[in-house]
């Protein structure tokens, strides 16, 4: 009874170390596929927040994207299944993504309080200057 169901065990083990989906020989690396997945999330986003920019430059999100990396819709597909029916890398290719995404989310919002900052002094200056002109001028008078 034990051999029996050391047996099935064995036997179970060995089916679930079983590929889900095949390695495709066009098989895109995953810091090339993360590298696409992000700038797929960014010209999405452009896209969400304003279409007419794309529209104006022409740009069509994959096959700019296709361009760009120089692979094939086949590829992209296959490679995206590939890595889909491995979640640890999957996970760790859009954590990668969503790492750099907040990253540069940071940095877009560091330089906008920085000019915001800039033109709330140069106002600040400006308003000061005005003050002092319009009292200069009260002087002369």
């Amino acid at each position: 009874m034990k051999k029996l169901l050391l047996l099935c065990v064995l036997i179970w083990a060995a089916s679930c170390k079983e590929k889900l989906v095949e390695e495709p020989e066009n098989l895109i690396p995953e810091p090339k596929m993360t590298n696409i997945i992000y700038d797929l999330a960014m010209l999405n986003g452009a896209k969400a927040a304003n279409a007419s920019v794309l529209d104006k430059h022409r740009i069509k999100t994959m096959p700019y994207l296709y361009q760009k990396y120089k692979i094939d819709s086949v590829a992209f597909v296959e490679s995206d299944l590939y890595y889909a029916s491995k979640p640890e890398v999957y996970q760790r290719i859009y954590q990668n993504v969503l790492d750099r995404i907040e990253v540069k989310a940071t940095a877009l919002e560091d330089e906008r309080k920085r000019k915001s900052d800039s033109l709330k002094s140069a106002n600040k200056v400006k308003v000061k200057s005005t003050v002092l002109d319009t009292t200069n001028l009260k002087k002369t008078k």
